[in-house]
């Protein structure tokens, strides 16, 4: 087997590793202008790369080569000496004047008519199905995968760092990247061994059970396992667009938008693995855009890809990531059948896009192997799932990762697991371990105690004035079966303190069946959300809102409790049952109520709601993918749909509650990825309630009264504005990705990302629920005309913050209505 075939940019290389040849340079023509996508390749060998968009290329190799040929459309071949270590290299192109009149020459573009690689491409798309796993009806195979991070551009000034004070001895395991020839530290290990199974015929399915799992570095906090693995999801080369970081790429054999987005080349042929191949390179067309540079080979009779190698183009609309490396091999079953074998990413992140900022390295590499076909597995294999609470998976010998490594570790590598453990015995390490789990979970770790959220500590509004929240959890490693949790609050304005508590226990960890319960007395803004939930700890809205437009003192003493049991007998698809007592009282009376008539001659009114309530949810959830096995887990993604059903009782007279009454809700959220044309969220939302209820138990269209962009709420709608009892709520969001910024030459370089957006909601109060109801300041009006508001923003603006711009479409004539208003919202997003 040849050796994987190199790509990247790069001019600073710190010469340390085992490779026999490792170049470096920048390729220009003769008037100094970089020549960008030049091919450069060892001479006697099929190992290149490809320069970068500022003419920029590494390239190296285990083998003793000593030319290197560097050629580009319209140029005239060059064919260098070069030594074992030779960097910096300035390499001068001269024009070929008979190439003058037929393509050209600065901007790289080739002609697609009569083109032979676009020719192959065809031939890809028209076998694509007819390769690898798609042939069979049931397919299974092992995977092994391995994870990676890694500190990259480790210099002399570095090592000498004060950082550094004291755990010098890390800098023994430095490595060198032999993609990009940088010098870099691993920290992070993290490998698992998969058993896979899948089935083509009568409807797709998929099961993968982990087997064997194996941390070093931060495995006691889930969160940041959980990035990690978020980072890296499975993709296939013969999709149209490459999901990566929440961005899609152009595929370079995308069928859908290959040929309108890259320039092709078929630069040259050679048997691989004894099968006769062809080598096409690729770059592309216009910068800025989500697309690749490299080359691929592909079988010259079955047209199947046997080895792809892809470079992320460095001045693509992506944040906090400077390159993006992706190599593909894949082995040969017999004549016709080609199945993927290994599986190699690498990330450069990094706050900088400069060449020698420094940054860290995400690695992943999965292996393949014992793949097996049509063995038969009835349907209910597939919708049985393994658990992954069991210690053993985790706890495996290592004699037994010595079998199971379909890869072995390299000396590095193998160093790491000791390295860290001793790593971890230093008092300042631990002060930096800390200060990375304090921004990654929002805690202070203090032995089996958390204290946190630290972003609720501080809070402002109408009643409490300035607020102070403190709060805390038990924590025995994340995996634990059990929590209590709680906080406490006070108000420097209204002098009182407020506190929350609750406790979970998981008694069955396969089901996930949990019992739970908890108490909160607290000031909340409630009607801030269409789909209600008795969430005890739950964060109120009024204590966030530092930066508030208009009146705020609309706000709700609350004394809520609730018990409920929960289970999980389907991965992601839970049942609850609860049941929950609430009292509601204005806590401003001055200015705002929530009272209501208690005889129909309106004659006797109460300014306090008590209510007992049951209630009943199903919650679905496919493809969110978490991390942990305890009784709570992190989320990896937050990419999937949701699916989301209660039906809740009102019970008058159960501990004096007041109101007999059903409501039924539902929630629709989904994410939908159009190919080059960025995401769009989607969020439905329809609900009843049945029976005559005050106004706190209606149904208040969300409004948002304060200068920030907050999902799920109306941006031109106050407070109570819109007042319902059945409702149906529609929002629509999409983000380009900048797609269209991409393409004006002076905004290309600000990365900027345009927003669209539509929300609207229907809704009816009945007249019977207006008679009951005494407030004195809240004008009862439903949307019964259906209101609707539109946006356009700007996102990406400074990589951290959007500018969003609202207009109302209707009720514009409404008293005090706002019909136009500019929002932000900062985040942190690829």
């Amino acid at each position: 087997m040849r050796k994987n075939k190199l790509l990247s940019l790069l001019l600073f290389v710190v010469s340390v590793g085992f490779a026999q040849v490792k170049v470096s340079g920048v390729v220009i023509d003769e008037q100094n202008e970089t020549v960008p996508f030049a091919n450069i390749i060892f001479v006697g060998s099929t190992t290149g790369t490809v320069s970068d968009e500022n003419g920029k290329f590494y390239l190296e190799s285990d083998k003793t080569y000593s030319q290197v040929e560097i050629s580009f459309l319209g140029f005239e071949t060059k064919i260098i000496t070069v030594k074992n270590r030779d960097f910096n290299l300035i390499i001068t192109l001269k024009e070929e004047a008979s190439r003058l009149d037929e393509v050209f020459i600065y901007s790289g573009k080739v002609k697609k008519k009569g083109n032979p690689a676009i020719a192959i491409l065809k031939k890809i798309w028209e076998k694509k199905r007819e390769n690898g796993i798609y042939l069979f009806d049931q397919y299974q195979y092992e995977k092994y995968e391995k994870l990676e991070f890694d500190l990259n551009n480790i210099d002399s000034a570095m090592k000498k760092s004060k950082l550094f004070k004291g755990m010098e001895f890390v800098f023994d395991a430095i490595d060198t990247s032999r993609i990009t020839g940088k010098a870099f530290l691993p920290i992070f290990i993290n490998e698992s061994v998969y058993k896979s199974y899948g089935k083509n015929k009568e409807g797709k399915s998929f099961r993968e059970d982990l087997i064997a799992n194996k941390n070093s570095g931060f495995e006691s906090n889930q969160n940041v396992i959980a990035f990690i693995k978020d980072l890296y999801v499975d993709y296939n080369v013969y999709d149209s667009y490459i999901k990566i970081f929440d961005k899609s790429f152009v595929s370079p054999i995308s069928k859908a938008a290959g040929i309108s987005t890259y320039n092709y080349i078929l630069r040259d042929s050679a048997f691989i693995d004894n099968k006769w191949c062809y080598n096409i390179l690729y770059y592309p067309r216009r910068k800025n855009e989500l697309t690749f540079k490299g080359d691929f080979w592909v079988n010259d009779t079955t047209f199947a890809v046997k080895e792809i190698n892809m470079q992320a183009n460095r001045s693509a609309n992506i944040n906090w990531v400077k390159d993006i490396y992706i190599e593909q091999e894949f082995d040969v079953l017999n004549d016709s059948v080609f199945l993927l074998k290994r599986d190699y990413m690498l990330s450069d992140f990094s706050f900088k896009k400069k060449e020698k900022a420094k940054g860290m390295y995400g690695r992943r590499t999965t292996m393949y192997k014992d793949y097996q076909f049509n063995k038969e597995k009835e349907a209910k294999f597939y919708a049985k799932e393994i658990n992954v609470y069991d210690d053993e998976i985790y706890n495996k010998k290592d004699d037994y990762w010595s079998v199971n490594r379909q890869e072995e570790l390299n000396k590095n590598e193998e160093g790491i697991y000791k390295m860290l453990d001793t790593l971890k015995t230093v008092p300042k390490f631990k002060k930096i371990y800390n200060l990375v789990s304090i921004l990654g979970s929002g805690y202070v770790e203090f032995n089996n105690f958390d204290y946190g959220p630290i972003f609720s500590t501080f809070g402002k509004n109408d009643v409490e004035g300035w607020r102070i929240r403190v709060g805390g959890r038990t924590f025995l490693g994340g995996n634990e079966p059990w929590r209590i949790q709680g906080y406490t609050a006070y108000g420097f304005k209204d002098n009182k303190f407020k506190y929350g508590a609750s406790g979970k226990w998981m008694l069955n960890p396969k089901s996930r069946f949990i019992i739970g319960a908890g108490n909160r007395r607290d000031v909340e803004q409630i009607g801030v959300s269409l789909t209600t939930t008795n969430d005890v700890l739950g964060r109120s809205f009024a204590s966030s809102s530092l930066f508030a437009s208009g009146d705020n003192s609309k706000l709700t003493s609350i004394n809520l409790s609730n018990v409920y049991m929960s289970m999980e007998p389907v991965n992601n698809l839970e049942f609850r049952l609860g049941s929950s007592y609430r009292t509601l009282e204005s806590a401003s009376p001055e200015t705002f109520n929530l009272d209501y008539w208690v005889d129909e001659a309106q004659t006797i009114k109460k300014s306090e709601l008590a209510q007992s309530e049951l209630d009943f949810s199903i919650r679905y959830t496919p493809n969110r993918k978490n991390i942990g096995y305890g009784v709570e887990r992190n989320e990896v993604t937050d990419t999937y749909s949701t699916l989301f059903l209660n039906y809740s009782r009102g019970i008058k007279g159960v501990f004096n509650s007041d109101f007999d009454y059903e409501k039924v809700q539902f929630y629709y959220r989904q994410p939908i990825l159009i190919g080059g044309f960025g995401r769009m969220f989607t969020t439905f939302e329809v609900g009843k309630t049945f029976g005559e209820v005050p106004l706190g138990l209606l149904s208040v269209v969300p409004g948002n009264q304060s200068y920030f962009t907050i999902e799920g709420t109306y941006s031109l709608l106050d407070y109570y504005e819109f007042v319902t009892d059945t409702y149906v709520s529609l929002h629509l969001e999409h983000n380009f990705n900048g797609r269209f910024f991409s393409r004006i030459p002076l905004l290309r370089k600000l990365n900027l990302r345009e927003l669209v957006g539509v929300k609207a909601v229907w809704g009816e109060l009945s007249d019977k629920n207006i008679a009951l109801n005494a407030t004195n300041n809240i004008n009862y009006m439903a949307p019964t005309k259906g209101y609707f508001e539109y946006s356009v923003g700007v996102g990406n603006i400074f990589k951290v913050f959007r500018l969003d711009f609202s207009w109302r479409g209707n009720y514009r004539d409404t008293p005090g209505a706002n019909n136009f208003a500019i929002k932000g919202a900062f985040g942190f997003h690829f």
